[in-house]
């Protein structure tokens, strides 16, 4: 359960803005996206390399674009 603090002579506007920046720092939705399928652990370690090496090509500057 998230609690938004708000101050005295805070708009709605503001308390809401507070509570959508806590919201989306807890992760949830991204963790729902996340389980929504079902990922081989194979597959998710190939993606991640394949990221990491991506990465390391943008540092170097050996990428071609």
């Amino acid at each position: 359960m998230l609690i938004v603090q708000i101050k005295e002579g805070d708009t709605i506007e503001k308390a809401l803005k507070k509570y959508k920046k806590k919201f989306e720092k807890t992760g949830v939705v991204k963790q729902l996206r996340v389980r929504k399928q079902f990922i081989k652990p194979s597959i998710r370690r190939r993606e991640e390399i394949i990221k990491a090496v991506y990465k390391q090509k943008l540092q170097e500057g050996t990428l071609d674009k």
